[in-house]
């Protein structure tokens, strides 16, 4: 997701400057013109806007304490935006320490996969300061179809959540219709196409039935990820019955798929 969200900020002509864990992944955004820096605080010190997408609350732990990380920076008066999906907790928690810092601190979680960022069509929702937010808003308007400033700091984190538990809920349901439709003798392909003609139809759908029929498995979002969501969503509160029988399919499904996309939970299912 960073490399295509980078690349829409160099295609846009701002001065882009990265840091990646996995340094191989630098080299085509350098070959782009992109600077780099060998520390997130380093980082910092080059730029006005840091932006972090990483995949949970222990790398941002990393990214923001870690050794060389954004808050051993000595400088002020930066903005910090975390486009990653954790927790509303922890943006509260990283947020105050920004703040004491003297650095100020967005959560700005994004709906959309790769092809999205690709594109500049990521949906970002953004929690904190909204004079802060309309200072970047700009920058975040680069790789979006919609930017929204949605509340106080973790509410960005908060929505992002409940958008990603719908989003268990559309692929456990795909997943399941498909099944029940194969194992009566009709085709998936012809139930993906009435779905995708029918009001249910949408973008992910067609998406993910096109996954199914062609055994495409390749992560574009990850089960394991949408696993790590879902937890996320049960400790703010989810407790509905869709919600709980969310989480343990793809928990059940999480040790042998977790690598796998998300629509792998058809895959766990076939095997029950």
């Amino acid at each position: 997701m960073g490399i295509p969200m980078s690349q829409q900020l160099v295609t846009a002509g701002y001065p882009v400057t990265v840091y990646n864990r996995s340094k191989e992944k630098e080299e085509v955004l350098k070959q782009q013109g992109a600077g780099t820096a060998s520390t997130p605080a380093e980082l910092l010190q080059k730029t006005d806007v840091v932006i972090i997408m990483v995949t949970d609350d222990s790398a941002i732990h990393e990214v923001f304490s870690g050794e060389g990380g954004l808050l051993s920076a000595a400088v002020t008066g930066k903005i910090i935006i975390n486009m990653s999906t954790v927790s509303p907790a922890i943006s509260k928690e990283i947020g105050d320490k920004c703040n004491k810092q003297g650095n100020d601190y967005l959560d700005a979680p994004v709906s959309g996969s790769v092809k999205q960022a690709e594109t500049a069509q990521l949906v970002i929702m953004s929690g904190g300061d909204e004079k802060v937010y309309e200072r970047v808003k700009p920058v975040l308007e680069k790789m979006s179809k919609l930017a929204v400033h949605i509340g106080e700091t973790g509410a960005g984190n908060t929505a992002k959540l409940a958008i990603n538990t719908l989003l268990s809920f559309h692929t456990q349901g795909l997943a399941e219709a498909v099944i029940l439709a194969e194992q009566n003798g009709i085709q998936a392909e012809t139930l993906l196409n009435l779905i995708n003609n029918s009001a249910l139809g949408n973008p992910f759908m067609k998406i993910k039935g096109e996954a199914i029929l062609n055994n495409n498995y390749k992560a574009a979002f990850s089960l394991k990820n949408i696993t790590k969501d879902l937890r996320l969503a049960q400790a703010i509160g989810l407790s509905t019955p869709m919600g709980e029988a969310a989480l343990k399919s793809f928990s059940d499904a999480e040790a042998e798929f977790g690598h796998e996309d998300l629509i792998a939970i058809k895959k766990h299912l076939d095997k029950k």
